[in-house]
C-alpha cells in the first residue's frame, strides 16, 4: 500500500519468520487465539507506520504481520490453513445439508 516510502514491507526479526500478514482485526484476533491455544509463541507487528495509524484511527490499513519461531512455522501454517481455508468450509457446509 505504501510503495512510495517503502513502508509496505513485512516486519523483520532475526530470530522469527513471517507466518502471515492480515488486513483486518478479526482475522488477527482469530489467528492469535488459535496460536495461543496451541502454545505457539508469536509476535504481532503492524507494517510500516501502521502502529501510528492504528493509534489515530483505530485500525491499520497497512496490515499486521504475525511472526513465529522457525521451528513452529510448519505447525502454525497448518493451523492457519485449516482456520482460513474457504474451500474446506464450503465443502463442510455442503455435506451438512
Amino acid at each position: 500500500m505504501d510503495k512510495l516510502f517503502g513502508l509496505d514491507k513485512p516486519a523483520h526479526d532475526e530470530d522469527l519468520v513471517l507466518l502471515r500478514t492480515f488486513h483486518d482485526d478479526v482475522s488477527v484476533n482469530m489467528a492469535e487465539e488459535v496460536l495461543a491455544d496451541e502454545g505457539i509463541l508469536f509476535v504481532k507487528k503492524d507494517r510500516g507506520s501502521g502502529g501510528a495509524v492504528r493509534l489515530i484511527t483505530g485500525y491499520s490499513m497497512y496490515g499486521t504481520d504475525i511472526l513465529v519461531a522457525p521451528d513452529d512455522l510448519e505447525k502454525a501454517n497448518g493451523l492457519m490453513e485449516s482456520l482460513f481455508d474457504v474451500d474446506s468450509i464450503a465443502e463442510d457446509g455442503e455435506d451438512a445439508q
